[in-house]
C-alpha cells in the first residue's frame, strides 16, 4: 500500500522580606504610573513588623505628613504591610508618601504595588499576524491563552512525513530523527534506511510516473511545513510561531518519490514511540506525540493497527489527518484506525473545509485552511490569506532557499492538534493518550459554521483544554463527590451525587469529570447512571495496562431530568489490579 501526504497547495507583584540591612536601604525608583497601594517592609526589630495595630497607626501618620489619607490594608505572606493610598494616586503624590516611609529608620524598604502581566504576549515573529489559525476568535484554536501555562517544553513530537529540509525557524527545536524509506530510488539519497531524515524532495518529473492518473509536480517539503506549525521557534523576531514552541520535533522520513510504503510507516511508528526495529538503533528521544499527516484509501489494516496500539501502550498519543477527498473518513487509512485522534479540517469561517473528509469516526476539527474557494478552479491559489502559513523551502525539486508558504489540507489541521497534545503532556506529564484525546474533545468549541457529515466534537480549543487539565477544582455549576470508593478485583462499585436546584433537563454536553486511581484501566468499565436508571458508558476496558483515569467526558443527557441522584458505576472485570474512585463531578 502506498501512502501520500495530506495537504493541498495579573496579579500584584511583591518583594521578599529582608533581614535588617547593615546599610541604609537603596533609594526606590519613583513610580511612573498611578499607584493604589504601597508595600512596606519593616525591619524585624520594629514593632510594626509584627503588630498590625502599630503598622496601621504608622500608615495613617505617614500619610498625614504627606497630605494623603492612607491606611493599613493587610499583612502579606512575606510579613510586609500593604498600605492603601485611597485610590489611584498620581506618581508624584505616591512618591511623597514613599519618602515618608524611607525616612523612617525602622523601614527596610518601600515600593509601589505594581502590576504584573502574563508573559505570553503577542509573539514578535514577523509573520505572526497572518496566523489566524492560532488566535482568531471565529475559527482559530485559541492558542495564545494556553501559552500562559505551557509551551510544550519537555515533549518530543515525531513528524512521520517527508523528512526535514533545513530551516532556521525550526532548527532550534530539531532532535535526531531517522530515514525509514527502504528503497533508494524512492529515497533519492543513494541508499535505503539511514540516520539522516533530510528531505531529498518528492517531485515527479512526468505524469503517470507514480501510477495511473498521477501528475507531475514539484517537491512539497511537506514535513517541514508540518513541523513549523507544531514547533517553529517563537519570539525570535522572524517567521512564524509554533503552537508548542517549547517542544522538540523529531523528523521521521517515510514519504519520498511516489509516497511511502505501509511497511516503512509501521516501523517508523514503532521506532518513534520507543519500540525496537531490527537493524535500527534505539531512539534516544522517544516521542510522546506522533503526527501523521498522510494516508491512503482503504480501511485500517492490521499492520497499522498493531503498530498504533503498541505506540499508545508506550504512552504516545497518535494524531492523524482525516484525508482530503471530501468523503467519509472511514474509507481511509490510518484515519480509520482505532486509538488515534482523527482530525478534520476547518476554514477561516469555521466551516468544514470543502476538501476535508468527515464522518462519525472524526474525533476533532482544527484549522486546515483554504487556499481557494470550493468553486475556484482546482490548482489555483485565490485566497492564500485563508490558508495555513508555515515554514517551507523554495526549491522546486532539490532543496533551495528557506521560505514560508500557505498550504491547505487536513495535513495542516492534524499538526494543530499534535501541537495541542504536546502542550497538554507538558502541562501535566501524567496524562495518558486516552486522557489527552478525551480532554481535547471535551473542551472543544462548536463549529461556528457548518459541517455536513460530521466533524467530531468541534474545533479544538487550546486554552480551554490546557486550563481543564491543570485545574484542581470542578468548574462553576458543578457537583462533586470526593469520597474514596475502593475498587476490588471483579467487583462493581458506585459513587453517588445528588443534584438539586437545576431547572429542566441535563444538557446535551453534560461534563463528567472522572478521577479513578487504578493500576490497569483496561480492566474497567465506567458508566454514568442517570436518576431514572439510564446507563451511559464513558469508558469500556480501553487503555490496556495504562494506569489511572483522570479526564472529562461529554455525555448527551438531554433526555434526563437534571435533578436527582446520579451514580458513577465502575466494574472491574479481571483479577490482579485494584484501585479506587478518588473523585468525580458533574457540570451542567
Amino acid at each position: 500500500m502506498s501512502v501520500t501526504l495530506l495537504a493541498g497547495s495579573a496579579t500584584a507583584s511583591v518583594a521578599l522580606a529582608t533581614e535588617t540591612p547593615t546599610a541604609a536601604p537603596a533609594a526606590t525608583v519613583a513610580p511612573t504610573a498611578p499607584v493604589e497601594n504601597l508595600i512596606v517592609g519593616y525591619k524585624s526589630s520594629a514593632t510594626e513588623a509584627s503588630s498590625n495595630t502599630a503598622a496601621a497607626d504608622d500608615a495613617t501618620a505617614k500619610g498625614k505628613k504627606a497630605g494623603k489619607k492612607t491606611k493599613f490594608d493587610r499583612r502579606l505572606g512575606t510579613g510586609a504591610a500593604l498600605v492603601n493610598l485611597g485610590g489611584a494616586t498620581a506618581p508624584a503624590d505616591a512618591a511623597n508618601v514613599m519618602a515618608q516611609f524611607r525616612a523612617d529608620p525602622d523601614v527596610a524598604y518601600v515600593e509601589p504595588d505594581t502590576r504584573a502581566y502574563a508573559m505570553a504576549v503577542t509573539p514578535n515573529d514577523t509573520e505572526y499576524a497572518k496566523q489566524w489559525d492560532l488566535f482568531e476568535s471565529t475559527a482559530g484554536m485559541n492558542v495564545p491563552g494556553a501559552w500562559d501555562t505551557t509551551t510544550g517544553s519537555g515533549v518530543t513530537v515525531a513528524v512521520i512525513d517527508t523528512g526535514y529540509v533545513a530551516h532556521s525557524d525550526v532548527a532550534p527545536n530539531i532532535v535526531a530523527g531517522y530515514d525509514f524509506i527502504s528503497t533508494s530510488s524512492e529515497a533519492r539519497d543513494g541508499n535505503g534506511r539511514d540516520s539522516n531524515p533530510a528531505d531529498e524532495g518528492d517531485w515527479n518529473a512526468t505524469d503517470g510516473e507514480c501510477g495511473v492518473g498521477s501528475k507531475a509536480g514539484t517537491s512539497s517539503w511537506h514535513g517541514t511545513h508540518v513541523a513549523g506549525t507544531i514547533a517553529a521557534a517563537t519570539n525570535n523576531s522572524k517567521g512564524v510561531a509554533g503552537i508548542a514552541y517549547g517542544a522538540k520535533i523529531q523528523p521521521v522520513r517515510v514519504l519520498g518519490k511516489c509516497g511511502g510504503a505501509t511497511s516503512d510507516i509501521v516501523d517508523a511508528i514503532t521506532w518513534a514511540s520507543g519500540g525496537s526495529v531490527a537493524g535500527v538503533p534505539a531512539n534516544a528521544t522517544p516521542a510522546k506525540v506522533i503526527n501523521m499527516s498522510l494516508g491512503g484509501s482503504g480501511t485500517c489494516g492490521t499492520s497499522y493497527q498493531n503498530a498504533i496500539n503498541a505506540a499508545v501502550a508506550r504512552g504516545t498519543t497518535v494524531v492523524v489527518a482525516a484525508g482530503n477527498s471530501n468523503a467519509n473518513a472511514s474509507g481511509f487509512s490510518p484515519a480509520s484506525c482505532n486509538n488515534v485522534i482523527n482530525v478534520a479540517s476547518t476554514n477561516r469561517a469555521g466551516e468544514r473545509s470543502y476538501y476535508s473528509n468527515y464522518g462519525t469516526i472524526i474525533d476533532i476539527a482544527a484549522p486546515g485552511g483554504e487556499t481557494r474557494r470550493a468553486t475556484d478552479t482546482p490548482g489555483t491559489v485565490t485566497t492564500p490569506e485563508n490558508a495555513i502559513l508555515s515554514t517551507l523551502n523554495a526549491g522546486t525539486t532539490t532543496p533551495g532557499a528557506e521560505s514560508y508558504k500557505p498550504y491547505q489540507g487536513t495535513s495542516m489541521a492534524a499538526p494543530h492538534v499534535a501541537g495541542l497534545a504536546a502542550l497538554l503532556k507538558s502541562a501535566k506529564s501524567s496524562l495518558t493518550p486516552a486522557q489527552i484525546e478525551a480532554a481535547i474533545k471535551a473542551n472543544a468549541r462548536p463549529l461556528p459554521g457548518t459541517c455536513t457529515g460530521g466533524c467530531g466534537a468541534g474545533i479544538a480549543d487550546a486554552a480551554a483544554t490546557v486550563a481543564a487539565v491543570t485545574s484542581t477544582t470542578p468548574p462553576t455549576g458543578g457537583f462533586e463527590n470526593t469520597t474514596d470508593v475502593a475498587i476490588g478485583d471483579n467487583t462493581t462499585v458506585e459513587s453517588s451525587i445528588t443534584v438539586s436546584g437545576v431547572t429542566g433537563n441535563a444538557p446535551a454536553t453534560l461534563k463528567v469529570g472522572v478521577n479513578i486511581v487504578h493500576s490497569y484501566i483496561g480492566d474497567l468499565k465506567v458508566d454514568l447512571v442517570a436518576p431514572d436508571g439510564t446507563v451511559y458508558t464513558v469508558h469500556n476496558r480501553s487503555g490496556g495496562s495504562t494506569d489511572n483515569i483522570n479526564q472529562v467526558y461529554t455525555v448527551n443527557a438531554s433526555s434526563e431530568v437534571a435533578n436527582g441522584t446520579w451514580k458513577l458505576r465502575v466494574n472491574d472485570n479481571a483479577g490482579g489490579d485494584t484501585g479506587k474512585i478518588d473523585s468525580w463531578n458533574l457540570t451542567f
